[in-house]
């Protein structure tokens, strides 16, 4: 079924009003322990190729006149700190760290149609395909309502590094980035750049804090009180309580956490590889003080960053330079640390990319980007097509196999999974399972029950773990 992105929005807006006129959503199942008690979502954000990075397969060295599909990678591979286990040139550092986590090489994502990034961002970041006939929450959303806050003046939730003004995929990416039906509490706490941080959670010294308190109770009286707000009693009070948690972190001590200059400057110069590395040191101090979930995005920007439609080779040669240090690094802080153990750390991406074929082998898609016969511009060396039958996923910390590799692909075109195949209903399920959230929780919803996965059905994988 062809969706385009004109339905997408307008269904997808339907489902958060629907949302909003609904009842309080209730805890159907309970938490059970898990090893992790938080978890840091390093998002790559516009379809990170597997191929140069996690999963390479032969490298074929640029040449003008070199036919397209003799290419699989365009970078060598290198060896990693689990024997006999290689990753693509470029990420010494991360290689350096592997024999702390898991690598998965068999994720496959959803079969959508048409391939559309915020469609299958959709689908990753809530575990169901748009559209839905109700407002979706965001993972990092059921995990700070089923297991609440750690610290109560410290966000259970937030997203760092994604803006949400990007133009023609805006309102798309919007619709994943909220609690969905879970009410506006438990969103995320969103900052753009890691830089601007604490700037974010002080009151305007102007104003100073007795007229800022004022203020702060007048406003929650009129929002109470108004007669034109729309949606349920449940709702409105959920947005209070979200106004009564941004006030508590404006007041608070621990606000000193998304100071980055509180670093020592050795740290931060080795995070500070781009606003995405400084965002995963904010990461590393959000879990230190009491954060549950945090996601760190690349952002997804159409055509920049990991989505290498063109001159795709050189592009990831410069988002390696921009992940490779911070990741490794925060493996190490929190290990150091003693937070590994209970921090589930996982690297993803919402589909592959392979040269030739655009979305799975045997069940391809219209192309959206024409590859040359045969390459005459090192533009062309690298230019890949959106792959979903093979996805690699980093994972570490919060009980997951250290040194292990879990999954494969063909050595050869269509480099498609061969072995342990994991889809998101299952990934999400193991994931949840670390954090002590069985798959199959469900929250009450309009009457009827909404499952953390599709239908509550995801597996989980055990030789994940340890």
């Amino acid at each position: 079924m062809s969706i385009d992105r004109r339905f997408f929005l307008r269904h997808g807006a339907a489902a958060t009003l629907a949302a909003l006129h609904g009842n309080s959503p209730r805890l159907l199942s309970a938490p059970r322990s898990g090893k992790a008690d938080s978890m840091i979502l390093l998002w790559m954000a516009g379809g990170m190729a597997q191929t140069e990075t996690f999963d390479p397969k032969q490298y074929t060295p640029y040449e003008t006149g070199l036919p397209s599909d003799r290419v699989l990678s365009t970078f060598k591979p290198i060896p990693t700190a689990i024997d006999g286990v290689q990753i693509s040139e470029g990420l010494e550092k991360i290689a350096s760290v592997m024999d702390r986590g898991t690598l998965i090489r068999s994720h496959r994502v959803g079969d959508l149609g048409f391939i559309l990034h915020s469609r299958h961002q959709y689908h990753w970041h809530t575990g169901y395909a748009p559209p839905q006939s109700v407002a979706c929450p965001h993972f990092g959303a059921f995990v700070a309502r089923t297991l609440g806050k750690k610290n109560p003046d410290i966000p259970a939730f937030l997203s760092i590094g994604q803006n949400l003004e990007i133009g023609g995929e805006s309102d798309a990416v919007k619709a994943f980035h909220t609690a969905g039906f879970l009410g506006a509490e438990y969103g995320p706490f969103h900052i753009v750049d890691p830089r601007d941080a604490v700037a974010v959670t002080r009151p305007n010294e102007l104003i100073g804090q007795s007229r800022f308190a004022s203020r702060r109770e007048l406003h929650r009286k009129l929002l109470a009180s108004s007669p034109i707000q729309q949606g349920s009693n449940a709702q409105k009070e959920s947005f209070l309580n979200s106004l009564d948690n941004a006030h508590r972190l404006l007041t608070s001590p621990a606000a000193k956490a998304f100071d980055l200059s509180l670093e020592p400057e050795k740290t931060y110069n080795t995070y500070n590889t781009s606003r995405f590395g400084l965002g995963c040191l904010l990461a590393r101090r959000l879990v230190e003080a009491g954060a549950r979930f945090i996601e760190v995005t690349t952002e997804y920007i159409p055509f920049r960053f990991w989505d290498t439609h063109e001159n795709g080779h050189t592009r990831v040669r410069g988002m390696k330079q921009t992940i490779d240090a911070p990741i490794a690094q925060l493996i190490l802080d929190l290990e150091q640390r003693g937070l590994l153990d209970t921090t589930l750390v996982v690297v993803a991406t919402e589909f592959g990319r392979d040269m030739m074929t655009e979305g799975k082998p045997g069940l391809e898609v219209k192309n959206q980007v024409t590859v040359p016969e045969v390459m005459t511009d090192l533009k062309h060396y690298g230019m890949h097509r959106h792959f979903t039958d093979a996805v690699s996923v980093l994972a570490f910390g919060g009980g997951i196999k250290k040194g292990s590799v879990y999954g494969e692909t063909a050595p050869e075109r269509p480099c498609k999974t061969i072995k342990d195949p994991i889809g998101i209903e299952d990934l999400h399920a193991s994931l949840y399972s670390a954090l002590g959230i069985a798959p199959d929780t469900k929250y009450e919803i309009e009457q009827r029950p909404f499952y953390v996965t599709k239908d509550g059905k995801g597996k989980v994988h055990d030789r994940l773990f340890a």
